[in-house]
């Protein structure tokens, strides 16, 4: 019988999921055993999974689960440098030149687990088969955008928190738009440029824009192909960039833009890969918090830069629900782990180690 085992996120300001109740009643019913932890995060209640038939346990006590299991969770492990013996369906974000992924592999390594990355987790035509794109993309927009009306007033970008559903977002937004210091119709709404348009991530962050009635232009491939420069990018006020870089993507921002003439006042990271080699937004190096939504990268004009690398959980109902239902037809799967989506997880997992 396989073992799944739901790990209780460690992360502050993370409360998504990757299973949802439903899903865990189905997967009892397919034979798996589950095992759940307890959580005072998690936006769905631990109730509901015993309910559907799952034996809950502590919170992270993952580390001590039988070896056989897998471990499910979603963002980062503790980064206490130890073993890590099991196998562990996760988003690893190792496989891009990043720092903290060679350590991580270098963990699996050390203790013989591995690593099956939710973010490399694709069909035969390559298509991800699992993805918070969209609420990323709508998250994102939204909080450049109160990150673009915080510098209008003067001020620096407040704290964010989640909502309640993107209802409470919209409104918040609106609310903050019709300020009287942002009514003025000499200063209008900003115009937004959203690269990676046709994907997951841009069509959400396009929702947003137009949602709260922004201006959007929209890129994708075609108008991205000739490698730059995009003096484009800095004719708009708000740039959102949403696609997932790799070794040929060209760069969309360079550290002598900041200084150029510019409308550009704030740069949507929503891809988020400041520790990449491929990062194509070349005017920062670390990723953003909750606490310290932008990183300012120039003073006059101002240019800030949102680059926060969990922005799902802004929205952590809509968000799991969404990727649980995409993720579930795979966890179904999990009994044949050298076939399908998870053997060619397991393939780049291996190539990945080697290369170490």
């Amino acid at each position: 019988m396989t073992h799944i085992w739901l790990r209780a996120e460690q992360r502050d300001h993370e409360t998504r999921v990757g299973l949802t109740h439903q899903g865990a009643r189905a997967l009892v019913a397919a034979g798996f055993k589950l095992t759940v932890e307890a959580s005072v995060s998690r936006v769905l209640g631990t109730d509901g999974y015993q309910d559907a038939g799952a034996v809950i346990t502590d919170e992270n006590t993952w580390v001590t689960a039988p070896a056989d299991a897998i471990i499910l969770g979603l963002k980062e492990l503790p980064d206490d440098g130890t073993p890590l013996i099991h196998r562990h369906v996760m988003f690893g974000h190792a496989y891009k030149g990043q720092r903290a992924g060679r350590v991580l592999l270098d963990r699996f390594s050390a203790g013989g687990g591995v690593l099956y990355d939710l973010e490399y987790l694709t069909d035969d035509t390559e298509r991800r088969v699992a993805a918070f794109g969209y609420w990323a993309g709508f998250a994102g927009a939204a909080v450049s955008l109160l990150a673009w009306a915080a510098q209008l007033r003067g001020e620096p970008c407040p704290a964010i928190g989640s909502y309640a559903n993107q209802q409470a977002l919209l409104a918040e937004l609106r609310s903050t738009l019709l300020q009287s210091d942002l009514s003025d119709e000499t200063a209008g709404l900003p115009k937004a440029l959203v690269i990676g348009a046709l994907g997951r991530v841009g069509s959400g962050a396009t929702d947003l824009c137009q949602a709260v009635g922004l201006p959007v232009t929209r890129w994708d491939l075609a108008e991205t192909a000739h490698g730059g420069p995009f003096p484009e990018v800095l004719e708009h006020e708000l740039f959102l960039n949403c696609i997932l870089a790799h070794e040929r993507t060209p760069r969309f921002l360079r550290p002598d833009d900041c200084a150029a003439e510019r409308r550009l006042r704030v740069v949507g990271d929503i891809a988020c890969d400041p520790d990449s080699e491929y990062n194509p937004i070349a005017i920062y190096s670390q990723a953003t918090t909750w606490d310290a939504p932008v990183l300012r990268v120039h003073n006059t004009p101002p240019l800030d830069v949102m680059a926060i690398d969990n922005l799902p959980s802004l929205l952590p109902f809509e968000s799991s629900e969404d990727f649980a239902g995409q993720l579930l037809p795979y966890l179904l799967q999990l009994d044949s782990l050298s076939t399908g989506v998870w053997g060619k997880a397991r393939a780049l997992f291996d190539l990945h180690s080697a290369a170490s």
